[in-house]
């Protein structure tokens, strides 16, 4: 009789491991905003059956060729700064949503930061200590605040592929401050390029892949235009043996969304939300059940539930629009 109740607990902590290791990452990319929050804001984010928040403060250069990064003053919003990270990541902690940390920078104008690049070895060097300052701070902020995983940068490509050592080295450094899960958020058309997954543990994807020319894309269509993604993100996944994590994904409720998914202009007006209900759902069938592919964070949710998304905003976000219910219906499989 104990070597039955032996067996039967060491089956039960089988499957509750295998349950565990299987778990998506059913993620929102939460916006920062200037006031803290409260429970009234992070309501929404369990209602959607999120079980994992980033959290983005920002640091900001002011052009592409410019090497200091400004980070955590009283001219940010409270939630770009170090202590609104911080009042965001203990109140989403408290309904039990875990945290990725993701700091980022900003361009002024908008410019892409994949173009980051100095003109001289004086500024490059300037470059890696002002960065160095932005991203061990907040390193810091997520073992002090025992967050699950920590981003070490945003679509840097420039910037990685010109200064590899650089970026090695700092992934040292990370870990002699923090001992959670690393990952790095390479743009979709960045990611084979990326020198140092070996050292991470996921390799993070923004997913904004091209899947449709259509004006309303089907499901089919983008599953079909999947085909030629998916093998090549398995592939990396295969050689390097780390999980996938889309470390941000999401359409725009517009015309045309599936054909260049990256895209933000202000000055597209049309409105299509089937278009945003099928990309999405498409992307969900792909990858959502395959062992190798980790989960991902919806882009973007604000905090102002309310205000937000609605019947005639074009935007990412997928707040109080048809593809909230597919992202719920999906994230409730945890």
């Amino acid at each position: 009789m104990k070597l039955y109740k032996l067996l039967i607990v060491f089956i039960v902590l089988i499957i509750q491991s295998c349950t565990s290791q299987n778990q998506k990452i059913n993620g929102v990319s939460f916006v920062a905003s200037p006031v803290e929050i409260d429970e009234t804001h992070v309501n929404p984010v369990i209602n959607v059956n999120a079980n994992y928040a980033a959290i983005m403060p920002f640091g900001f250069i002011r052009n592409l060729l410019h090497p200091d990064i400004i980070h955590n003053t009283d001219r940010q919003w409270f939630g770009e700064t170090r202590a609104g990270a911080k009042q965001y990541i203990e109140e989403l902690q408290k309904k039990d949503i875990k945290i990725m940390v993701k700091p980022q920078i900003w361009v002024w104008q908008g410019e892409f930061t994949g173009y980051i690049k100095m003109t001289s070895e004086t500024d490059w060097k300037t470059l890696e200590d002002s960065y160095s300052k932005f991203i061990l701070d907040y390193a810091e902020l997520a073992q002090e605040t025992k967050s699950e995983l920590f981003c070490i940068g945003t679509e840097l490509e420039n910037f990685v592929k010109e200064r590899p050592e650089y970026w090695h080295n700092l992934i040292k450094k990370i870990k002699t401050i923090y001992n959670g899960k690393l990952t790095y958020a390479a743009n979709w058309d960045e990611f084979k390029r990326t020198p140092f997954w070996s050292e991470l543990d996921y390799i993070g994807i923004d997913a904004y892949f091209p899947v449709s020319n259509s004006k309303t894309p089907t499901v089919e269509e983008c599953l079909k235009g999947w085909q030629s993604h998916k093998p090549i993100i398995k592939g990396l996944s295969d050689t390097y043996n780390k999980p996938i994590l889309f470390t941000e994904f999401g359409y725009r409720s517009m015309d045309y969304t599936g054909k260049e998914p990256w895209q933000s202009d202000h000055t597209i007006t049309s409105l299509n939300f089937q278009g945003q209900n099928n990309t999405t759902q498409a992307l969900f069938n792909t990858f959502w059940e395959e062992d190798w592919f980790a989960g991902g964070f919806i882009w973007k949710w604000f905090h102002d539930y309310e205000n937000n998304g609605g019947e005639k905003d074009n935007q990412f976000t997928p707040q109080n629009k048809p593809v909230e219910a597919i992202i719920k219906k999906q994230y409730a499989f945890k």
